[in-house]
């Protein structure tokens, strides 16, 4: 069916493209012959400048690249029509999936190209998120569609009293977007970042092949997708692990002003992967970052910022232990294994909120800030791994160094990750050379009068990096050269030139990422 509607559109979509990238002067009458015209697909094509403008900008807001046209699917069906149309054609066009387009640095983007609106997937469709098990053994998954958010997967899943185990901080991003990336958290040391926790996908190739693939089928697709920062083709579906799931979180936030001892717990807590906790991150915090939250009171905020003020810097290790009601009593163990940890007597604030209001917590705390946030705000954001062993020498050189003067530093991550717990055989690439690594996310809200300067500061770090020799990997990386790209992937990246020949071999997919500029 889907062969025969591409066969039977293909006449006009050829000329309705060809005339958005500029690639041929054609006029389009007014009336087109009703044989070859088929009006359910054409309408999906917006090539208005309302249209193209809002998919020419991204989160970040750091820079614009309009789409020639804008594709809002209704089907798989019609996206692989789509690229299969872009593949076939002599002057092919390239071609970017868009969740949320919550990139920031153009990564969603397709300057002269066609935008796939991945939301049109889902509108007005219940079928999209299904909950269901393997007979034998019991084996607890969801399907969601590529398009879906994960804050609607989680509440479908509560409904069956289950959850996926792996979480982004942000839950109104789409599955095939932190599919493409790696998906990280504070559960990602107990159960690997949201990659490591997919039993299948269906994905459409850069030919317009729709493709179903595992660890048992397809591997090859199947762990160059998952992370592979939508080169090889998009995500429309993903089978994820489930399990249990539970009906409260007892949250902490413990203040250090000792960044060794900050990280030593850090280090003790995800070792403990039987007994502890389930939720570990960590923040760098100056004075001006503090203010009271639905997590802090302001009295006790008024406290942190003394502290903060004091030291010029303190640290902030943010934990959390999930429970049902019925072994309510097994969050007292927390407070044994509080007295194991260092953080500064008097600083550490509890509270109990539900599982769900836990995940969403990062929307509910973003909801009222853009009530008030002025709109035009830049996300200049910087993304590392880096192994544990240099952490103490980033923390003098960059906290105490490059950023020692910001205040506010704006929100700045810091928390370890154990690398037994993601797949080496996906794209995603981390540091090689230890056991456990750390993210640092330096995500701070911009101006157009500040962000260069804040940019300036990233590259700093990164300068610092390669003077001292320290491995790293950018996460979320933000390249634009073969030779950065080739020393990111590093071992990978024959395997991953490989793959982009074999399913995007004209590189019509996610030319925003700039990683292949011209076909292979």
């Amino acid at each position: 069916m889907a062969l025969r509607r591409f066969s039977h559109i293909s006449a006009v979509f050829l000329l309705t493209i060809y005339r958005a990238i500029s690639l041929v002067s054609v006029d389009l009458p007014d009336t087109l012959p009703l044989g070859l015209l088929d009006l359910d697909i054409v309408d999906k094509i917006h090539l208005d400048p309302d249209t193209t403008t809002q998919f020419s900008i991204d989160y970040g807001q750091l820079s614009q690249a309009a789409p020639a046209a804008v594709y809002c699917p209704s089907s798989p069906d019609d996206i692989a029509a789509l690229v299969r149309f872009a593949y076939t054609s002599p002057r092919y066009f390239t071609i970017a999936a868009r969740g949320r387009g919550h990139s920031v640095r153009g990564q969603a983007f397709a300057p002269g190209g066609v935008v796939v609106d991945m939301a049109s997937l889902g509108r007005g469709r219940a079928d999209r998120i299904n909950v269901s098990s393997d007979d034998a053994p019991a084996r607890w998954y969801v399907d969601a569609g590529g398009e879906q958010l994960w804050i609607d997967v989680l509440h479908e899943t509560l409904k069956h009293g289950l959850t996926p185990r792996s979480w982004a901080d942000y839950l109104h991003l789409t599955v095939g977007g932190t599919l493409s990336n790696a998906g990280i958290s504070g559960q990602a040391f107990r159960h690997g970042p949201q990659i490591s926790n997919v039993y299948e996908l269906d994905v459409i190739t850069g030919k317009g092949d729709m493709i179903t693939c595992s660890r048992e089928e397809n591997s090859d697709l199947f762990y160059g997708v998952l992370g592979g920062l939508g080169q090889f083709g998009i995500i429309t579906r993903a089978r994820i692990s489930l399990e249990p799931a539970p009906q409260r979180v007892r949250w902490l936030h413990l203040v250090y002003t000792n960044f060794d001892m900050f990280t030593r717990d850090q280090e003790m807590l995800i070792s403990k992967l039987e007994k502890g906790f389930d939720y570990v991150e960590g923040r760098l915090l100056k004075g001006k970052d503090v203010s009271s939250s639905s997590f802090i009171a302001e009295e006790d905020s008024e406290k942190i910022k003394l502290l903060a003020d004091e030291f010029g810097a303190i640290y902030l290790l943010e934990g959390a232990v999930y429970y049902v009601q019925a072994t309510a009593s097994m969050v007292y163990q927390v407070e044994s294994l509080l007295k194991q940890l260092s953080f500064v007597p008097g600083f550490a604030f509890t509270k109990d909120v539900s599982y769900i209001g836990f995940l969403d917590r990062v929307h509910e705390e973003d909801t009222k800030q853009s009530s008030t946030e002025h709109e035009d705000v830049l996300h200049p954001w910087f993304n590392l791994f880096r192994p544990k062993s240099r952490i103490r020498h980033f923390e003098s050189a960059v906290f105490k160094g490059i950023l020692k003067n910001n205040n506010p530093v704006g929100l700045v991550l810091i928390y370890p990750f154990n690398k037994n717990k993601w797949d080496d055989k996906m794209s995603a690439a981390i540091p090689d050379e230890e056991e456990v690594f750390y993210t640092i996310g330096l995500l701070p809200s911009a101006t157009r009068e500040n962000w260069e300067y804040l940019d300036k500061q990233h590259h700093e770090i990164l300068s610092f990096c390669h003077q001292e020799g320290i491995e790293f990997k950018q996460y979320l990386p933000q390249y634009v050269t073969e030779t950065d790209w080739r020393k990111h992937f590093g071992r990978k990246w024959h395997v991953f030139v490989q793959l982009k020949r074999q399913y995007d071999p004209k590189a019509l997919l996610s030319p925003g990422q700039r990683i292949f500029a011209t076909p292979l």
